[in-house]
């Protein structure tokens, strides 16, 4: 799944309790990043940037939300933590928990039969950024919908 920004994205959740995994990509001709660049006093393109830092973002359910930068992520990084996903997901073993590095864990817990699955995320900020730790619940969302998400966001990381 990519972001109206372009680039890969996993979003995991609902459209208001999400944690997302992205690297966005802007493109510098689109009249709203040069609008945003003018307002920024920099050129398009200096705005847009290269398209190839990654970012985690979460909102909570309440309108509470953030996110930051993960420079040091590698797009082999990311795609181990989807293929690792993808794997228990596959699985009806009960409940599970999957980590991207110390920035995110996840703790997965799936219904009946394999239908749907709800987390229990915990986002732990990097060192440096003023964001407090914040964990999250992400009601239950189609297993079969977020394993899709996951195959869609390994191929587009290819």
């Amino acid at each position: 799944m990519s972001t109206a920004m372009g680039g890969p994205a996993l979003f995991i959740g609902t459209d208001t309790a999400y944690v997302a995994v992205v690297r966005p990509r802007l493109d510098p001709e689109d009249p709203e990043v040069r609008e945003a660049a003018v307002q920024a006093g920099v050129s398009p393109e200096e705005f847009a940037g290269p398209g190839n830092v990654w970012a985690l973002m979460w909102e909570d359910g309440s309108g509470g939300g953030g996110g930051f930068e993960l420079p040091g992520l590698r797009d082999a990084e990311a795609e181990d933590f989807a293929d690792r996903l993808l794997a228990e997901l596959s699985f009806e073993s009960g409940p599970f928990i999957v980590g991207a590095g110390e920035v995110l864990r996840l703790q997965a817990y799936p219904g009946e039969g394999g239908e749907d699955c709800r987390f229990l995320c915990t986002v732990t900020p990097p060192e440096g950024e003023e964001l407090s730790p914040v964990t999250l619940e992400i009601p239950s969302v189609d297993a079969d919908a977020l394993r899709a998400d996951l195959e869609d966001f390994r191929r587009a990381l290819a």
